[in-house]
Formats: C-alpha cells, sequence, structure tokens
C-alpha cells in the first residue's frame, strides 16, 4: 500500500490549475502534476540527481506543514521525476 494519502484537491496559489495535498511519513506536500506539454524547462531531480528535460512530464512539490510557513516552503518548492517522487517517502 501506497504510504501517501491523496487527501484532497485544491487552487494553487502559485501555480494555474488544481494540486493534491499527499501526506506521507516524511510530512504533507502539495503536489503538482505537469505534463509533458507544459515541461519547459531542465530540472535536476531531488530523487536521481539525474536530468528533467523539457517535454518530460513530472511533479512538482513542497512541504505544506514546513516550520517557516507556506510562502517559504513554497519558494522551495522541487520539480521531480514521477518514479523518484512515487517511491520518496518509501526510502528508509
Amino acid at each position: 500500500m501506497d504510504p501517501r494519502d491523496i487527501s484532497e484537491r485544491r487552487e494553487s496559489p502559485l501555480f494555474t490549475g488544481n494540486y493534491s495535498v499527499e501526506s506521507g511519513r516524511d510530512g504533507e506536500w502539495h503536489v503538482v502534476d505537469i505534463p509533458a506539454f507544459r515541461a519547459m524547462k531542465n530540472y535536476i531531480c531531488p530523487g536521481c540527481h539525474r536530468d528533467i528535460t523539457p517535454g518530460t512530464a513530472h511533479k512538482v512539490a513542497w512541504r505544506s506543514d514546513h516550520w517557516s510557513g507556506e510562502e517559504k516552503s513554497a519558494a522551495e518548492r522541487r520539480h521531480w521525476h514521477l518514479k523518484c517522487w512515487a517511491s520518496h517517502g518509501t526510502r528508509h
């Protein structure tokens, strides 16, 4: 069973469209799905430290329970490969 639970969909204050709030062993996260046609830049995935190239569907995630507040947390958002995000909460 996946340890993360998608609890609800909300309107994103930082992105156009919806995002989900996911809970897991590592806390709560705001998560936005980025479809391939909207992926325009290169990013480094924090899960595998490899490139996410333009045209690659991926997720953007930031902590919803960050100690310094949501704005600071959103400024530290990260872009993840889909498989890396799916497995990030299962590592020990």
